[in-house]
């Protein structure tokens, strides 16, 4: 595609690790282990991005209307698949050294210090506010199945007190080292993903299309669908979020000169990324198809028969959403610990790793309890922080190390990804943000 090889590394004195230095590397969650397979980035890979957002996309369809949400769909699914690859592609451009986070590639782009300022910020919104959803989608689904198995018959408990339940489980798994040591929970997750995905568009299509079915645009005033169509933006830009972790992932493979860590880890997430549109469109398309605009933002409410499926869709969304929020609070315990002992000169311990991790999970479920706006959050999340770190700071960081002939194929590609991801971080924050204030009109705290 016209491109330049990357300028090659040479060893400088400052990196040259002391053995403290090394044994500090080697305690942080990232590097504590490199013997993953390539079908641990397969089951990483859906784990991180099959998850809450799946539920939403029938209600971002109803905001979008049949033609443009099925080319925002697709057109997504392209442009994230391609900027997956540039980050696969990344991971070791400089022979001798691997970027393991991406706060490394950012520096070695943009410098030390402007590198760190642009990615860390995005990288941080996007993990914690991913966690932060997942303690309400956790809730929600407990909430759900609770419901669904009392049919009336139960009392009545705060969704407040579910979350808190969701929570208490990653009080102990978020002890866990590294994200080797998470493969079991991982693998469980994207099991469940596909189950639930499958149950979800499986069950809309045997119940079928509505009698009274619309497929009008959610909104009745142009406002309205102004605002919804931004929103809808912003709930497909956050179905695509994997990337902020896949570096991380990549890390944990083993890498030699004669067999790079990239052959692997694309390997994987080819694999994963097959699923994924396995698990998106149809949910999406079925489930928009069978109840139009009257969907909710989050189908499995919508569907309320046969009450034993739709109970263990939900127990599926629990299992795979505690996995989803471990794989992403990964890189957020590597910064906080690298902060700790690097900067804060603590020195690398259980006791230091109990406190922090412990801290930050009670953290994302306080928040997550005050704040349960389900489908606003994921609308505007999704275009402010996941559009640029998923969908145009790749091909940003690409065009500066790679320098593609200028109007060749390789430059016109990223262009148009940049371009798109913009307007999709200007946009759709818009139309999630109306939704957060409707919401929280009427809602009231801790309920």
């Amino acid at each position: 595609m016209g491109t330049q090889a990357p300028e090659t590394y040479s060893p400088a004195k400052d990196d040259v690790k002391t053995k403290e230095e090394k044994a500090i590397e080697d305690w942080l969650p990232i590097n504590g282990s490199r013997n993953a397979k390539w079908w641990y980035s397969a089951f990483h890979n859906v784990t991180a991005m099959v998850g809450a957002g799946v539920l939403g996309l029938p209600y971002a369809m109803s905001e979008l209307g049949w033609g443009p949400g099925i080319a925002v769909m697709i057109l997504s699914w392209i442009i994230t698949l391609y900027t997956l690859w540039q980050m696969v592609e990344m991971h070791e451009m400089v022979p001798g050294k691997r970027f393991d986070r991406y706060h490394e590639l950012g520096q070695h782009v943009f410098g030390e210090k402007l590198g760190l300022w642009i990615v860390v910020p995005q990288q941080l919104v996007v993990e914690v506010s991913l966690n932060i959803i997942y303690m309400v989608t956790g809730g929600q689904s407990l909430k759900k199945f609770h419901d669904v198995i009392c049919d009336g018959k139960c009392k009545d408990i705060k969704l407040s007190y579910f979350i808190m339940i969701f929570a208490s489980v990653h009080f102990f798994l978020s002890q866990l080292p590294n994200f080797n040591s998470i493969s079991a929970v991982s693998l469980a997750a994207a099991i469940m993903s596909i189950s639930y995905s499958t149950i979800a568009w499986g069950a809309s299509l045997d119940k079928g299309r509505e009698a009274n079915v619309d497929y009008d645009l959610r909104a009745t005033t142009t406002p309205g669908k102004v605002f919804g169509v931004l929103g809808g933006l912003g709930d497909v830009a956050f179905a695509y979020s994997g990337h902020n972790v896949v570096l991380e992932i990549q890390a944990t493979i083993p890498s030699t000169p004669e067999k790079p860590s990239k052959h692997a880890m694309w390997k994987g997430a080819l694999v994963a990324y097959i699923i994924v549109a396995l698990c998106y469109f149809p949910v999406t398309f079925v489930g928009y198809w069978a109840f139009g605009n009257s969907v909710e933002d989050n189908i499995l409410i919508t569907l309320n028969k046969p009450k034993w499926l739709i109970a263990a869709a939900n127990m599926m969304v629990v299992v795979h959403v505690i996995g989803s929020y471990q794989v992403y609070a990964m890189p957020v315990f590597d910064m906080i610990e690298s902060v700790l002992v690097k900067k804060l000169r603590f020195s690398p311990s259980l006791k230091l790793r109990l406190v922090s991790r412990t801290s930050y999970v009670a953290f994302t479920m306080f928040i997550g309890i005050s704040f349960p706006f389900f489908g606003g959050l994921l609308s505007f999340f999704g275009g402010l922080a996941f559009a640029p770190t998923t969908y145009f700071l790749p091909c940003i960081m690409w065009l500066a190390v790679y320098k593609p002939k200028r109007f060749g194929l390789s430059w016109f590609t990223n262009w148009i990804c940049i371009v798109i991801g913009v307007l999709l971080l200007v946009l759709s924050p818009i139309g999630g943000l109306r939704q957060i204030i409707l919401t929280a009109k009427t809602y009231k705290f801790y309920q």
